[in-house]
């Protein structure tokens, strides 16, 4: 009777007729057997007998049935839920990630880089339904994570980012975004959306963003822009230390707002400032609430009713009572 549930629990109400039956057999236990009224007893020899204290008990039988009638009257059963779920709307998403050596700055902890690897990969994870790549970029860009509904293939590719020689140094934000754009221009997708994350201005590639931007239009790309970095003084990374540590410094974060703001108004989509950990990890809830997609799901219930047996006992236990009281328990007068 495990997972059991009820279609009717209304009928367990009906339980409350029990000690009203009780107190009616309690009231009338001296008239449930026939009587013959006589002057005396004297000629008689009293003994107690077992079947007359037995007697009483067959009422038990008769509430039991009754008990039984009403769980089966409240249609116990069991259910086997299927579930299938069809994705009747799914987002493309590309996140254009700046790898600049400016992304190990301090203001974030325990860097931008490191920060930024976190919240994406929750994103990630909330995204099941979506496909999501991965494009990484300095003065250049390459794509680390085709668009793919693997998501630990992305989650692997978002582990493995940091700071290194790979590409040159600088921001090339015209071409992380064509990078993106070129993921998904040939998209079936019924949304296709870019998340483009920088954390200084443009001064490297030889695409400008400007064009980058009216090539994502054209291909009905939207583009979420963010820029990451306190306002104000952050300790910077300036240089490397004949150990291989890198050195910081105080310098001021600089962040072509006006240029982020431009690509997300031209493509349809929004522009974020992240100055701290809670603000990005904010950000990117937004993002996922804005980009929804629309699942349709189909459940297949198999009832399994469970009343039958009650029926059966109640059935058994009148027929017991009936048997028994015309039988052994049936009265000479």
């Amino acid at each position: 009777m495990k997972n059991v549930t009820f279609l009717n629990p209304e009928f367990f109400w009906l339980f409350l007729l029990i000690p009203v039956a009780i107190a009616w057999l309690f009231w009338k236990r001296n008239q449930q057997s026939t009587t013959l009224k006589i002057s005396s007893l004297k000629g008689f020899q009293t003994s107690s007998s077992f079947l007359a204290k037995v007697k009483p008990f067959l009422f038990v039988l008769r509430l039991l049935a009754l008990s039984s009638l009403i769980v089966a009257m409240a249609r116990p059963r069991t259910v086997d839920v299927s579930n299938k779920t069809k994705t009747t709307k799914g987002i493309d998403i590309v996140m254009a990630i700046d790898v600049s050596g400016s992304m190990l700055a301090k203001d974030l902890k325990p860097n931008r880089m490191e920060a930024l690897k976190r919240v994406a990969s929750d994103f990630v994870l909330e995204r099941p339904n979506d496909r999501i790549g991965l494009v990484v970029y300095a003065a250049e860009a390459y794509t680390k994570s085709p668009v793919t509904s693997d998501k630990a293939v992305v989650l692997d590719a978002i582990s493995s980012i940091k700071y290194d020689n790979v590409l040159q140094d600088g921001t090339g934000i015209g071409m992380g975004l064509t990078t993106a754009v070129n993921r998904l221009k040939e998209s079936k997708a019924k949304s296709k959306i870019i998340i483009l994350l920088t954390d200084g201005v443009n001064n490297a590639g030889f695409i400008e963003p400007e064009t980058a931007s009216d090539i994502a239009q054209q291909y009905g790309i939207k583009v979420y822009t963010i820029g990451i970095g306190t306002n104000g003084m952050a300790d910077f990374p300036y240089a490397i230390a004949p150990n291989g540590q890198f050195l910081f410094r105080m310098m001021k974060v600089e962040i072509d707002v006006n240029l982020l703001q431009s690509i997300a108004k031209k493509t349809g989509g929004k522009y974020f400032r992240a100055t701290g950990n809670d603000k990005l990890a904010q950000i990117y809830n937004e993002i996922n609430k804005l980009e929804t997609t629309e699942i349709e799901e189909l459940k297949f219930y198999d009832y399994d009713e469970k009343y039958r047996p009650f029926v059966w006992i109640a059935g058994f236990l009148l027929l017991a009572e009936i048997s028994l009281r015309n039988t052994i328990f049936r009265s000479f007068i």
